[in-house]
């Protein structure tokens, strides 16, 4: 390997690095909330480095956001891959919904969209987000097979399950029974299984909150 190839290799997985810890940053506390001292030091780099590689908060969660919406449609399509092309819509919905809770695994994903889908005023992050948003659609709808209903009814579903998991719903599943029963019509038999994943994700530490 050139010590150019390793050069563009260690940046490519700084960068990643970074990401990674800004989707958790701004999953948790948005675009306002976040700091890029909170994303440097979750990275292990310096708050400049950061700057240096983005350019600026923003343009960091600009790139968050592409990144969480790529993840959710590989996702997608990577499960409709495995579907045969007679599969009923029933079995597309199951399919692609098991998927969806898997992507909960990395909370920070489907929920810095959430703090996107807020921005939707912003002449930079709103132009974004609606297309990718409406890819995802397509994607349900067209590559799925779901058709229109079908594919806005599971991507209500999913909000849905962001919303449980913006507010931490799965913290009181054990206490409450209404929240146990709405987190089992979310979650289906995977309930247990997200409700202990989640639950496991301990909220960021306070360095660099303001």
């Amino acid at each position: 390997m050139s010590a150019e190839t390793e050069r563009r290799s260690s940046s490519e997985n700084r960068r990643e690095q970074i990401l990674a810890s800004a989707t958790a940053v701004f999953g948790e506390r948005g675009l306002a909330g976040g700091t890029t001292d909170a994303v440097a030091h979750g990275a292990g780099v310096s708050q400049a480095y950061v700057v240096r590689m983005f350019g600026s908060k923003q343009e960091l969660f600009v790139a968050v956001t592409e990144r969480a919406c790529a993840r959710v449609m590989e996702t997608f399509r990577a499960a409709i891959a495995t579907l045969p092309a007679d599969s009923p819509i029933p079995q597309r919905l199951e399919v692609l919904g098991r998927a969806y809770v898997g992507l909960t695994a990395d909370r920070g994903i489907l929920l810095t969209l959430m703090h996107a889908f807020t921005l939707g005023h912003d002449p930079r992050i709103g132009p974004i987000i609606r297309e990718r948003y409406l890819e995802i659609y397509r994607i349900a709808r067209d590559e799925a097979g779901l058709g229109p209903e079908q594919a806005s009814h599971f991507l209500a579903t999913g909000m849905l399950i962001n919303t449980g998991m913006g507010m931490r719903m799965f913290d009181v599943a054990e206490s409450d029974a209404d929240a146990r029963e709405l987190l089992g019509c979310m979650w289906g038999d995977e309930a247990d299984e997200a409700i202990a994943l989640m639950a496991s994700v301990p909220t960021l530490p306070d360095v660099g909150r303001r």
